[in-house]
């Protein structure tokens, strides 16, 4: 794959990233229980921002930065399973991070405990795990969300 542009997400970009969490739910379980509505799901009301990943072709990434009371949240990253470990998912939480720094809120993700990649990918790159909660929602998949702070907060 030749260089990646992160960019705001395009109401074009939608129907691609529903398709794309497709292959990520059946390749790799993530999210572990499909949204009745897709498109919806990536598109919470409480957005501050949302951003995809374009190579040489269609979008490869997506993630969504969302406000939770004065803080915000990263949600909804996920990359194409053909296209992981390339740094895809670090470009897309580094934009995360720029934007709650310019917005001046804290930052935090939640992740279930099934996200091994996931959870390595955050600790790399500077976050901090928090806690862990129980979790009744993840079938034999998952037990636990584990909390992360952003880097540096």
């Amino acid at each position: 794959m030749g260089p990646v542009l992160i960019r705001e997400r395009r109401d074009d970009d939608l129907a691609v990233c529903v398709e794309l969490l497709r292959d990520v739910h059946e390749l790799a379980g993530y999210p572990i229980n499909w949204p009745a509505e897709p498109a919806q799901w990536l598109s919470p009301k409480n957005a501050l921002g949302s951003w995809v990943a374009v190579g040489d072709g269609p979008v490869v990434g997506h993630v969504v930065l969302t406000a939770v009371d004065d803080h915000a949240e990263v949600e909804r990253l996920f990359v194409d399973p053909k296209a992981t470990r390339q740094g895809l998912g670090r470009l897309l939480l580094d934009r995360c991070v720029r934007t709650a720094a310019e917005l001046g809120r804290k930052l935090s993700l939640e992740v279930v405990d099934n996200r091994g990649p996931a959870v390595q990918l955050y600790r790399r790159a500077g976050w901090l795990e928090t806690r862990r909660t129980p979790i009744d929602w993840g079938g034999d998949q998952a037990s636990e969300l584990i909390h992360f702070s952003g880097p540096d907060q």
